[in-house]
């Protein structure tokens, strides 16, 4: 009996080899997100099923799902429910007019907001969302189209709503590049606080316009005047001592910053960033010492992050720098000389040897690969590591399947000829990352395979119920068990 019954019903759902038969079986189960209505070989016939269903995860599913004929489509944007329809658009992709022709006049703003966001959607239609009843709906569109015609970004840029506004003129867009506003607007851009830090970059830097930006109360102006290239040096020194340590980060960040303040910046920002579990441990804090905190800490992942073009362009006066974001920034040059690619690819931070990894590939042998994947330590929770990158050969994933570290042991089922001993070995790991990603391997007999069905961890259930290689008569006892 399996522990995750229900998991491993949603892993047979996804599960390339299953039956038509047992998918329409399938498709009468009520708990999880419907995953059978996503799969790209469903009928007209299992479609039509679904939606007659009136089950909403299943329609919900369905509509998500981008192999979904048109004909289909073009029915459930007409759903009763609201929640359909803007699943509807999330989907939409390179659907022909007529869908966008339908949705773009929704009634359920949430729908139209969708709209808003999607590239796919012909410019003549979208720009139609620029006059749209609903602030979040032109916001939305001021955010993601960045290449709109000018007449709808003059529109966005002078919106009578904050929020729109904002959104037309920010220091963050959803795409690049960043829009340039007309200049006959910097100028009332610049005098509306709500896109006054979003105008900084673009605005002619005079002696009063400078102080006036650096007196604001706003710290997201001053960031932006501390990155000005027009900044004066006077101003630079007393930006570096702002209270706001973001702004102390876009000093440090600036090419013409003299190095006993870049010094004393990255001094101040790394002893004033709060340990790791200081939040956890400080849960009374008032709530200007928790918001120092968190800008504190901000400001340290913002200058580790930090990749600065001038270093970039001009690296080797910065390859052994005490700064980690400029040893990276310098690792992105292309044709370094091999001594500084191989000093580099020894560096003490993780991110630079990557970094230099990634641009010096016709250097990177296996056992470099494998050192700098088995040594990567991302900064934030990521699924990518080196050797997605730069491939291991057939022979180092087989010893990796031994290897003491199971996060190195989880690359061995990457061998897709991995020797059926190494194979069922791997099925008994004690890692379930490990157990999960050989769970889905083609050479994993079907009796390894029908016992991870009954795994403790609903993942290796998930990943085993998946394979292909299951057997037929698993799916049909998996689905009796299930009552389907």
């Amino acid at each position: 009996m399996p522990v995750h019954l229900d998991k491993v019903l949603e892993g047979l759902a996804g599960n390339p080899a299953l039956p038509h038969e047992l998918l329409r079986r399938l498709v009468a189960h009520r708990k999880g997100l419907g995953r059978v209505a996503k799969r790209p070989d469903l009928s007209d016939d299992a479609i039509a099923e679904i939606i007659a269903t009136e089950d909403f995860w299943l329609i919900h599913a369905l509509a998500l799902n981008s192999s979904l004929p048109h004909a289909f489509r073009m029915m459930l944007a007409e759903y009763p429910d609201p929640a359909i329809r803007r699943a509807v658009a999330v989907a939409a992709g390179d659907a022909p007019r007529e869908l966008f022709e339908r949705l773009i006049d929704d009634s359920d703003p949430q729908v139209r907001e969708e709209l808003a966001g999607s590239d796919d959607v012909p410019a003549d239609l979208r720009a139609r969302l620029a006059v749209d009843p609903e602030p979040k709906v032109r916001a939305a569109l001021a955010q993601w189209w960045t290449r709109a015609p000018e007449p709808v970004r003059r529109r966005l840029l002078t919106d009578p709503d904050d929020s729109v506004r904002a959104g037309a003129c920010s220091t963050y867009y959803r795409r690049i590049p960043h829009p340039v506003p007309p200049a006959d607007l910097v100028e009332a851009l610049l005098a509306d606080p709500v896109t006054r830090a979003g105008a900084v970059r673009h605005c002619t830097l005079d002696t009063d316009t400078a102080r006036r930006l650096a007196g604001d109360p706003d710290e997201n102006v001053r960031m932006e005047l501390a990155a000005h290239p027009d900044l004066s040096p006077a101003l630079r020194e007393e930006l570096a001592a702002d209270t706001d340590p973001r702004v102390k980060v876009r000093v440090f960040a600036r090419q013409d910053t003299p190095e006993p303040i870049r010094a004393e910046i990255h001094a101040q920002i790394l002893s004033a960033a709060p340990p790791l579990d200081w939040l956890t441990h400080h849960q009374d804090l008032d709530d200007d010492a928790l918001e120092r905190g968190i800008t504190g800490e901000m400001a340290r992942v913002e200058l580790r992050a930090l990749r600065l073009p001038w270093v970039t362009a001009d690296p080797l006066p910065h390859t052994d720098s005490p700064y980690v974001c400029f040893r990276v920034s310098a690792a992105m040059a292309e044709d370094l000389p091999a001594p500084v690619v191989t000093r580099l690819l020894d560096d003490e931070e993780s991110s630079v040897r990557t970094t230099m990894a990634l641009h010096a590939r016709d250097r990177i042998d296996s056992a470099t690969a494998e050192r700098i994947d088995r040594s990567y330590r991302p900064g934030k929770r990521i699924r990518w590591r080196p050797v997605d990158d730069f491939p291991l050969p057939p022979d180092v994933l087989r010893r990796l399947a031994t290897d003491p570290d199971p996060r190195m042991r989880q690359l061995a089922p990457r061998d897709a000829d991995l020797p059926v001993e190494s194979v069922r070995r791997l099925a008994v790991d004690p890692d379930e990352t490990v157990r999960s990603l050989i769970a889905a391997h083609p050479r994993l007999p079907a009796q390894d395979l029908t016992r991870l069905l009954a795994d403790s961890s609903a993942s290796v259930a998930t990943a085993a119920a998946g394979n292909p290689n299951l057997p037929c008569a698993d799916m049909l006892r998996i689905l009796s068990l299930a009552g389907l």
